[in-house]
């Protein structure tokens, strides 16, 4: 069980953002952003944006720290992934 959040980097709506992912499962992701009041029109079909000023409250909450690439990587290997192109179609 591991919640993975990468650093705010994402310029959007005048801040930075972060991505709040799991390795394992979108249950294990959802269960995490409500325990932590991450609402839920923030997910992303396969990530939760959040803002800069949530990372540290969410990093001691219990989400690991990971590079962007890292984030990335493992959300890629877990088969949780949602690629560009199939976004698109999805939203």
């Amino acid at each position: 069980m591991t919640v993975l959040i990468d650093p705010p980097a994402w310029p959007a709506h005048g801040m930075l953002w972060s991505h709040l992912v799991s390795d394992t499962s979108l249950a294990e992701l959802h269960a995490f952003a409500e325990a932590n009041g991450v609402q839920r029109r923030a997910f992303d079909l396969d990530h939760y944006d959040v803002p800069d000023r949530r990372y540290d409250e969410l990093v001691a909450a219990g989400a690991h720290p990971v590079s962007g690439h890292e984030l990335v990587a493992r959300l890629i290997a877990s088969g949780l992934r949602v690629r560009a192109k199939d976004r698109t179609a999805r939203h």
